[in-house]
């Protein structure tokens, strides 16, 4: 399972560092730390608290609040949900406060590997959200 730095988890969660860093202090994210005594976060739990962020029980509540906006409509972020069906798949993807749903074939998510608790990127055209593994 993939898991995110401080700086990594507050980009993919559309805050400062500070910010999360605070979070985690406080124990509202749960950490551990590598052999180098870097702070990571496992992408599960990362995932699991972007949902819970993004309906609005956990905001930072101040001047560290930062607005998300998309670049050329890249919307970077976390893998929250996968469903396969026997030919198409669903994937959630929560980029700072967006919740994005992305249909695609099972075969795409397969070949991607994606799961929950990675770091993906929806990328999107008019109607259509495509899936980039970072």
């Amino acid at each position: 399972m993939e898991s995110y730095t401080i700086g990594q988890a507050a980009r993919l969660l559309g805050v400062s560092p500070d910010t999360a860093r605070r979070w985690a202090d406080a124990g509202r994210i749960v950490t551990h730390r590598d052999e180098g005594g870097r702070r990571l976060i496992e992408g599960t739990d990362l995932a699991a608290f972007s949902v819970e962020l993004a309906k609005g029980s956990g905001g930072s509540g101040g001047e560290d609040d930062v607005s998300y906006t998309s670049v050329r409509n890249a919307f970077p972020g976390i893998v929250t949900a996968v469903r396969l069906g026997d030919v198409a798949a669903q994937v959630e993807i929560q980029a700072g406060p967006h919740r994005l749903v992305s249909l695609l074939t099972r075969e795409a998510v397969e070949e991607l590997g994606l799961e929950v608790g990675m770091e993906a990127t929806a990328r999107v055209k008019s109607t259509n959200v495509h899936i980039d593994r970072v």
